[in-house]
This record gives structure tokens, sequence and C-alpha cells, in this order.
């Protein structure tokens, strides 16, 4: 296998081959994405030899594991019952045997099906694809020099940073090596909680949520560093060959002290044999003679020394139960110390969850204040230009004062002559009218006068008359008296007249 193999290629492959034929006809609560990575997590904890199985240790570890990642407590007597289940017909199970396990609910009954799929997801992530740390920080750009938010991945060898959790998007990747290091900035330009990751091309300025979060990657990026220059794999594959060491060599010692029990138990009957033959020796000695007594007593040392060699292999036999106890007791004790740093997971888990809780609130409160402070300068923006709309309508307003006063001093003026032009008017009226009271009073007079030349002549001259003009239109009234003017005169003066009133009224 080359370094650049794709293992994510060979188990998509792997999978297409042998799922259909075993989980078609199966009810699984969880999705066939879900069953392929339980496929790829059976695999990856699985022994060393075909056919490939997962041993209870091994399924105790990710139980635990998957319960933590899903928020929900351990049980220990479920457990228990299950294995004993499962120890009386077999001490292990294939692939599809844990997939039929999770995927009817045996051990997450009850549990929102998408919390299920999503502990699986963090399981997978963890074990499968080596992602020993993740989250949201901001980086700081190379060009531009500005900061961007970005969803960090790290793996032993790389970090990847993409737009958002969903892995959609990838912008870049920081590669780790033996010559790279990772140091603490102090805060600058207003950004705290700063690290720097440098490699031999370029360097690279991130900033934390928080003290804790940046303490953490900074550990975290250190610890992979160190395990590259030490040559050594991610911490949970090597977890993984220590528990296997552990179980090969608790293995062994079992088999070594089986077949030294075994080794015990013919020396014993051995033994036991000869005790039986020297028995019947005894009994044939008390029939003998001298000899036969010295014989018997030679055989009643021997049966002292083999007395002897009994003891021995039983003390010999007792301090091997004894070592069996005490590694009993360290087995214990071994799965006790388990217990406690699956614990201390869980609760750093816990923890984790309720700081990322806490920078989900404070990122929420940022952003309404960020959009408070927006709406703030808006409204800011928004009076400066309605001042500086009342200043210039008031600058315009005593531009149009000062012309109104103007205006107002010409029309007073143009009021005052058109006054006097009034008044003018009315005298010329007045005079007018006085002529043609004047003139009325001469014409009744003429008239009087001719009435009475009339009648003098009519009574003098009898038939006698006066040869009058014939009858004439109505005629025209005006200031100077009755036909003092033609109609054609009369309209003349008349249109002159109505131009200068409306020119008059134009100048109000």
């Amino acid at each position: 296998i080359q370094p650049n193999f794709d293992f994510a290629e060979l188990n998509n492959m792997c999978w297409t081959l042998s799922a259909p034929k075993r989980i078609s006809n199966k009810n699984l609560l969880i999705s066939d994405k879900d069953t392929f990575k339980l496929w790829c997590i059976f695999n990856f904890l699985s022994e060393d030899k075909y056919p490939l199985h997962i041993v209870t240790e091994e399924l105790e570890y990710f139980l635990r594991k998957l319960l933590a990642a899903m928020g929900c407590s351990w049980n220990e007597g479920r457990f228990e019952d299950y294995k004993m289940r499962l120890s009386a017909n077999k001490h292990h199970m294939n692939a599809w045997e844990l997939i039929e396990l999770i995927g009817l609910g045996h051990f997450t009954k009850g549990i929102n099906p998408q919390t299920v799929s999503m502990g699986i997801s963090e399981v997978y992530q963890e074990l499968v694809l080596d992602v020993i740390k993740q989250g949201y920080m901001m980086k700081k750009g190379h060009k531009r020099k500005n900061w961007t938010e970005r969803w960090f991945k790290l793996h032993l060898n790389y970090i990847s940073y993409y737009v958002s959790e969903d892995l959609i998007e990838q912008k870049g990747c920081i590669t780790l090596d033996r010559n790279c290091c990772v140091e603490s900035l102090p805060d600058k330009d207003g950004r705290k909680n700063l690290f720097i990751i440098k490699c031999v091309e370029k360097s690279f300025e991130i900033s934390a949520s928080d003290k804790k979060t940046k303490q953490e990657w900074i550990q975290a990026i250190q610890d992979c560093i160190v395990r590259i220059r030490q040559g050594l794999s991610s911490s949970h594959r090597e977890s993984r060959q220590k528990r296997r060491e552990l179980r090969n060599r608790m293995k062994a010692e079992q088999e070594m002290m089986e077949n030294r029990m075994k080794r015990l138990q013919l020396a014993n009957e051995s033994k036991q044999a000869q005790l039986e033959a020297m028995k019947n020796l005894h009994e044939a000695s008390f029939r003998g003679d001298l000899e036969e007594q010295r014989r018997l007593q030679t055989q009643a040392e021997l049966l002292e020394r083999y007395r002897q060699d009994l003891e021995q292999e039983k003390m010999a036999r007792m301090q091997m139960e004894e070592q069996v106890v005490e590694k009993s007791s360290e087995v214990e004790q071994y799965f006790q110390r388990m217990q406690e740093l699956e614990d201390m997971y869980r609760q750093l888990k816990q923890a984790l969850e309720d700081e990322r809780q806490a920078k989900e609130d404070e990122e929420v409160l940022r952003k309404l204040q960020a959009r408070l402070l927006q709406e703030e300068a808006s409204k800011r923006l928004e009076l400066e230009q309605i001042h500086l709309q009342q200043q210039e309508v008031l600058s315009q307003s005593q531009k149009e004062k000062v012309e109104l006063e103007k205006e107002k001093a010409e029309k007073e003026r143009a009021l005052q002559a058109a006054q006097e032009q009034l008044e003018n008017l009315k005298r010329q009226r007045q005079g007018a009218q006085e002529e043609y009271m004047a003139i009325t009073k001469k014409l009744e007079r003429a008239s009087n006068k001719t009435k009475t030349w009339t009648h003098k002549v009519s009574k003098h001259e009898g038939l006698l008359r006066i040869v009058q003009p014939g009858n004439k239109k109505p005629c025209k009234m005006t200031n100077w008296g009755e036909a003092a003017f033609t109609e054609t005169e009369l309209n003349q003066m008349e249109k002159i007249w109505q131009e200068n009133k409306n020119r008059s009224l134009d100048g109000q």
C-alpha cells in the first residue's frame, strides 16, 4: 500500500460488494450512511485475523464512546447481562451482528434517531477519520490581512479549515511536520487569545474564542507535532494497539498458567500412581523377610521423599494461585482505571459541550451588538443628513425671507402708487360727475326752454310745427354726459382704461 492510498474508496467498494446480501432484509432503525460508518468502525476495532470479529472488551469500549457522544449514561448491569448471553455462545461477534445490535436499538432504545446518527458520526470521525479536535476559530488572511471565521479540523499530520461545519467548501490546509511549531501570541489589533502555527513555508495566525479553547488547541497541535517527531500514530490508534497487546499478554499468561496447571496435574497423577505402587510393595514387604523389610524401609524413605516433593509442588501450586489472584486484581484495577478514564473523558466532553454552548450564546450576543451598532450608525448618519438639510432649508429660508421683504417693500410701494392713482381717479370721477350734473342741469334748462318756445310757437302760429330730428338709438351715458363720444371712441377709451387697470393689478 502506497502512502497516498485512498482507504475511503476501498471501504466504499468493499461495502458495495458485501452489504446488499447482508442487510437488505433487515428492518434497521438507522440510515445506510450510519450503517456504513458502523461497518468502518468495526473494521478499525476488530482483531487482526480472518474472519474478522470484535471481542467483548472492544465492544464495551465502542458502546461507552457511543453513549458518551449521545450524552447518555453507561448502564453496567445491562451490558453485563448482554455479555453473559454473548459468552454463552461465543466471546466475539462479526460486523453484521454489531450492525444489527445498534440498528435494532438494543442499547439505544428510546433515544432520538437523529441523536444516534450524530453519536455514530462523532465516533466515526474520531476513530476512522482520525479527527483529533474540531471547532470554530478566527483566521488571519495572508493577502488582505482580514479576520475570517473558519471551521477547523485537526488530524495527526494536517489541519484543514472550511467555511462552515457542513464541510462543503474547504478553504485551505495546514500541513504539520517535525519542523512545525505552535506558540502563543499577545493580544493585538483588538484580537484576543491569539496563537501562531509556524511552518516551513509560511505561518498562520489564529484567534480562539477564549483562553481555555486556545490552550486546548495549542496542546493538541503540540502533541501531534511531538508524535510526528517520534514517529507515533494517533492517540486512539496507539490506545487500540496497547489494548490488543494487553489482551495478547494476558492471553499468553493465561495459556502459560493453564499449561503449568496441566503439567502439575499430570505430575500429581504420576505421583499418585507411584504411591499406589509403593503401597502394594509395602503390603508385600510384610510377607517378606528382612531383606524385604530393608527394601520396605528404602521404599518408606522414597515415599517420604515423594511426599516432600508433593508438598513442594503443593506450595508451588499455591504460589501460582496467588500469582493468578494478583493478576486478576491487576486486571480489575486496569478495568477500574479504564472506567475512571472513560468517566473523565465523558466529563471533559460535557465541559466542551458547555463551552461550545457558551460560545454560541456569546456569538449570538456579539452579532446582536454588531447589528445594534450598525443601526445606531445608520440612525446617526440619517440625523446628520437631516441636520444638513435643515441647515440648507434655514439658509434658503433666510434668503427667501430677504427676497420676500424686498418683494413686500416693492409691493407696498406699488400699492401706495396704486392708491395715489386711485385717489386721482376718484378726484377725476368727482370732477366728471360735477361736470355731468352741470351739463344735466343745462340740458334740463335747454329742454324747458325748448318746450316753452314750442308751446308758444304752437299757440301763436297754430298749424306751424317745428321740424325735429328722427328717433335715435339709446344714448350712451359717460362721465362727460349723454352722447359725448361715439361708439368707436368709447370702445377705444374703455380698452385703454382696462389695460391700465390690468397693469396696476400685475404690479400689486
